[in-house]
């Protein structure tokens, strides 16, 4: 019964475009000179805490740094490396800035306050640092009415509420169960609204 329809497509690939900016512009627009015009900000490190978005840029930047052979490493999480592999990342960062490489690393926290080696958390700090923000609910349902509004869907308030309240609250899942919904709607001609939501939910393998 529909069993296509019934499974969430997987969330699009993290890319700078799909990124949702919230109060994160300043880094953002940073990412895009480093990456795509090369500029003279060669390293630059991302911090927050989880669900701010540090994943999805890491991962955005290795790609687009890999389609454009750019000599660039991304390297995320840096507070769960032990002790060799900080040591690593450290000659790396050394061995980069020697020969005009990039480097962009995420953490949860400031260099210096995560434990890191003294020598690793030196080099992190003297680069471009930027504090990432979590989207505030408000921003992500303005997110989720901007992407509906794109689709041409109409996205009802208890609808966006349900969502924001009950289920996966990461903007990649957040998309993913709007559109099943849409694509649900539209297969099964029926406007878009909560008992939809639900029977969908209902359905979605968990």
């Amino acid at each position: 019964m529909k069993q296509l329809l019934l499974d969430i497509q997987p969330p699009a690939a993290p890319s700078l475009d799909n990124f949702v900016v919230g109060r994160n512009a300043e880094a953002l627009f940073q990412l895009q000179r480093t990456v795509l015009e090369q500029d003279d900000a060669r390293f630059i490190y991302l911090w927050g805490a989880d669900g701010c978005g540090k994943s999805h840029l890491i991962s955005a930047c290795n790609a687009l740094a890999s389609s454009q052979q750019l000599n660039m490493i991304c390297v995320d999480d840096v507070h769960l490396l032990g002790d060799d592999e900080q040591i690593a990342l450290f000659d790396l960062y050394n061995q980069l800035r020697e020969s005009g490489g990039r480097m962009l690393v995420s953490g949860i926290a400031a260099p210096g306050q995560m434990g890191l080696r003294d020598d690793l958390a030196t080099r992190l700090a003297w680069g471009l640092s930027y504090q990432l923000h979590p989207l505030s609910d408000e921003e992500k349902a303005q997110a989720l009415r901007n992407h509906a509004e794109a689709k041409g869907m109409r996205l009802p308030d208890e609808v966006l509420d349900y969502c924001l309240r009950h289920l996966r609250r990461d903007m990649p899942s957040l998309i993913a169960t709007i559109d099943a919904l849409d694509e649900w709607s539209l297969t099964d001609k029926r406007a878009v609204t909560l008992p939809l939501l639900k029977q969908l939910l209902q359905h979605i393998p968990h």
